[in-house]
């Protein structure tokens, strides 16, 4: 069964390259994982059904609440020169770190 990575940022817009990426980079390399961004705003609704959140920049003064509200699943905001980059090699790392597949 795939592990879900669980992207937060504003709206959603902009996490969607990125997503694009970590999934370019998990197909490469043969590794099953549903990954998938969306607003802030879906938290209560998406967060419940993730393996690890990573926030981007623009929300992650949101990160000890995600960290209150999920205290199950890792949390962590994703770096700004990464996301600025669009370095879904380096965020997926992050991810796999998080889920002890790193």
């Amino acid at each position: 069964m795939s592990k879900k990575i669980t992207l937060f940022c504003a709206a959603g817009m902009s996490t969607s390259l990125l997503v694009s990426k970590m999934k370019e980079e998990a197909a490469k390399n043969g590794w099953d994982y549903e990954i998938a961004a969306y607003s802030l705003t879906e938290s209560a609704q998406q967060g419940p059904l993730a393996d690890v959140i990573l926030l981007g920049p623009q929300v992650r003064y949101a990160v000890s609440k995600m960290k209150a509200d999920f205290p199950d699943k890792p949390v962590a905001s994703i770096e700004m020169r990464d996301y600025g980059m669009m370095n879904g090699k380096a965020v997926l790392a992050v991810a796999r770190k998080y889920l002890g597949e790193e």
